[in-house]
């Protein structure tokens, strides 16, 4: 069983829809997943927003959700952190250097470019090298930060648009958004698992 955690801001909107939604879509394509989510500036049990939990009542999702700070213990439990966000990312491989490796956002993770895909992997490197230095009071080498400027520069946006504080519609884009991406997700799991099983 694969442990998967999705993270967003306050885990009152994208991160709990993207959890809620994973655990329906998962169990009607037999995937065995067990899925949480958490925010990087989360109060500890906050209901979710109503719209989220609107969006979710549609979708037929069940279960009661309340936010939850990211944790070390959450990190640890995970076999995949899932961001929402770029910025997302880039806090919790700042928190937890150690699970680098693991942590990606949700649209990266699913993206099937090969060249993109190399592009990531490299400004990961770049992000934990940088991180490094700084916790160690070194200087960022200058060749470092204008590689990191343009292979930004080139990338697709991997951020998952932010309802907070809109409409129902704004909610039911973003939940289709994040439902996208959770289809590519099953896919992958699927392939994953169909190789493992083979091997």
């Amino acid at each position: 069983m694969k442990h998967i955690l999705f993270v967003c801001t306050g885990n009152t909107c994208r991160s709990p829809m993207a959890e809620g939604m994973l655990r329906k879509l998962a169990a009607g394509r037999n995937i065995d997943v067990e899925v949480r989510s958490a925010g990087v500036a989360a109060v500890d049990g906050m209901s979710i927003s109503r719209h989220a939990e609107s969006v979710l009542r549609d979708q037929m999702v069940d279960g009661s959700f309340a936010s939850k700070p990211l944790s070390r213990e959450l990190v640890q439990w995970a076999d995949l952190v899932l961001a929402l966000t770029q910025s997302h990312k880039q806090y919790a491989i700042r928190q937890f250097p150690e699970a680098a490796d693991k942590v990606h956002t949700l649209k990266e993770y699913v993206e099937n470019d090969e060249q993109v895909i190399r592009d990531v992997q490299e400004l990961d490197r770049l992000y934990v090298a940088m991180e490094l230095a700084r916790s160690l009071g070194s200087d960022v080498e200058h060749g470092d930060r204008e590689r990191l400027i343009e292979l930004r520069q080139r990338m697709p946006s991997y951020d998952i648009s932010d309802p907070f504080g809109g409409s129902l519609e704004d909610y039911e884009a973003t939940a289709a958004e994040i439902r996208t991406a959770l289809f590519r997700l099953l896919d992958k799991l699927e392939g994953d698992g169909n190789a493992e099983k083979r091997n």
